[in-house]
Order: C-alpha cells, then sequence, then structure tokens
C-alpha cells in the first residue's frame, strides 16, 4: 500500500502521554475499563478500543469514527449503552486522525481504506460484523463495503462525509476555520455550538463537553494533521454491496443533510432506509436516539 501522508504529535511521548491521561478521566467518568488492542497494518500500528469484546454468541459493532476525533467520542456519556443490545464493540482509531495509531495514510481516493479496514477485521479475527461510521468514518464503511462486503452484515453511515462534498457555505467555513486558526476552549465551544451540536435537543453533559473541548484544543495544537479530508465518492458509491442505513442531522452545517439523502438514494444501490432527525447536528453519534435505532436494527436483524 502507497502510503500518501503522514500526520504526527508534535512531541510524541508528552502528547500521547496527555492522551491517555485524558482516556482514563474518560474511563472514571464513565465507570468502565476500555479493551485495547494494538495491531500491525498496511499504515502501521493500529489501535482499537474494545467493550465485551470476549464475549460469545453476540452480534459485533466495528466503529470508525471522524475526522480530527478519536473514536471515543462515541462513548461520552456512556453513549454506547444506547445502542440497548449486548455486543462485541471494537472502536478502530483510524490512522492518521490524533490518537494512539500511527499517523500514515493512503490515497483517500483509492481503495487502500477498505484494505486497511479488512485487515483490522483479519487481525482482530472477526469473520463477519456490523460496522457504524460517523462523518470519515462513514467514508471507510463504504471503501469496506466495496472491498470486502462479504465481512458486513450492514453499514450504518451516520451524517457521512462521502455523499456529498464538505458544505462551502460561508457560516460552515467560519466555525470550522475558527478553532483551526486559533485552537482555544472558546472557539472550540463556538464550533460545537453551532456545528456539531444543536441545544437543548442535541448536547453532552457539561463534564462531557468539558472533555471534548480539552480533547479538541490538544488535538488541534498539538497534532500535525496532513491526512487528507473526506471527498464526495460519487460513481464509486454504485459498487457498494452491503446493506446501508443513513442517519442524518436536519442541523448539520457540515454536510447538510437533504444532499446526502439525495445522493445516497440515487447512488447506493443497497440502501435499506433513511432516517432524519430534527434538531440534530454533526456529532450525531453522541445523540442518544440514533444508537436506539442503531442498535435495535441490530438486535433485529435478519
Amino acid at each position: 500500500m502507497k502510503i500518501h501522508s503522514k500526520s504526527a504529535f508534535k512531541d510524541e511521548t508528552t502528547d500521547l502521554n496527555y492522551f491517555e491521561s485524558w482516556v482514563t478521566s474518560l474511563e472514571k467518568s464513565n465507570g468502565r475499563q476500555y479493551e485495547r488492542y494494538e495491531i500491525a497494518t498496511s499504515l502501521g500500528k493500529t489501535h482499537i478500543w474494545g467493550i465485551n469484546t470476549r464475549e460469545e454468541h453476540v452480534d459485533t459493532l466495528v466503529i470508525f469514527p471522524g475526522a480530527r476525533t478519536t473514536t471515543l467520542i462515541w462513548d461520552f456519556d456512556k453513549g454506547l449503552d444506547n445502542l440497548k443490545h449486548s455486543m462485541r464493540i471494537f472502536m478502530v482509531e483510524t490512522n492518521g486522525l490524533p490518537n494512539l495509531s500511527d499517523g500514515s495514510t493512503p490515497d483517500i481516493q483509492s481503495l487502500d481504506y477498505g484494505i486497511w479496514a479488512t485487515e483490522v477485521f483479519d487481525q482482530l479475527k472477526i469473520k463477519q460484523a456490523f460496522i457504524a461510521g460517523a462523518s470519515f468514518g462513514g467514508l471507510i464503511c463504504m471503501k469496506l463495503g466495496i472491498v470486502s462486503p462479504e465481512r458486513i452484515k450492514a453499514a450504518f453511515l451516520l451524517n457521512p462525509g462521502c455523499l456529498q462534498s464538505f458544505s462551502l457555505s460561508l457560516k460552515n467555513l467560519y466555525y470550522n476555520l475558527l478553532p483551526i486558526i486559533q485552537p482555544s476552549d472558546k472557539n472550540v465551544l463556538k464550533f460545537l455550538d453551532k456545528a456539531v451540536f444543536s441545544k437543548p435537543n442535541h448536547k453532552l453533559s457539561e463534564c462531557s463537553e468539558k472533555k471534548l473541548v480539552d480533547y479538541e484544543v490538544f488535538a488541534l495544537s498539538r497534532y500535525q494533521d496532513k491526512a487528507q479530508k473526506p471527498y464526495y465518492m460519487n460513481k464509486q458509491l454504485e459498487d457498494v454491496k452491503v446493506a446501508t442505513y443513513l442517519l442524518v442531522g436536519d442541523k448539520d452545517l457540515l454536510f447538510p443533510y437533504q444532499k446526502s439523502v439525495d445522493n445516497a438514494k440515487r447512488q447506493i444501490k443497497t440502501l435499506i432506509e433513511t432516517k432524519i432527525y430534527n434538531n440534530v447536528g454533526h456529532g450525531i453519534e453522541t445523540y442518544d436516539k440514533a444508537l436506539n435505532y442503531v442498535g435495535e436494527k441490530i438486535k433485529n436483524y435478519s
């Protein structure tokens, strides 16, 4: 696999120690300790967090995070409990994002991320599983759905970054660029309030919001991000061969929902259902009713 770019922390030892402390704080507030897996892939070391992964004879869910995030965001306020279904859960830290995985990334427009995701399945000895991805993670799911459809029972896309180009509206650009240009608590909070959440319907607890702000300021100020960003997969979507569910929030500034819905219906031949949530922002993976829906579909899947 050809490496397209390499991202890295500015001071690997110091920055990874900070991230580990942040994880410990999250585990303490959630009252659980995440299982850890470190595997070798074509992109180098890939880190995976686990919940109940040693359980047998239960469904398996593999999760891929959004860009500039850690997959642990899915479990703020013990969010994964909202699945309400006993499962083995593997939370993959995608390479090239500010996390414990190595920073190498392939060309995003190739199918290499699908090959990498297949390697993750192989190394974890996962024969078949449900997959879910938020934003950039939705693109990973679709790449995997093209490369190894036989390994996927169904895919859940949450405000995915593969069904249209990133919105160039002035409002979206302003709130996204503000914390990148000047990473501070104030600017990150402004971005979260305007683009990621939709208060009071869609929000985190005060404790978890603080953890998210801390993480984002850390990621923006300490991680040298050279990874390519999500893109509209267009004709590639027609090659997806897995049952797909689309979940979108009507307050998503980054990828306005209607265009995503229209393109999915037109290009994903195996699209099963679309769910539109009112007053929900881009960070739909933290919305309890969205995770309720995913858990219900998996529980009743046949």
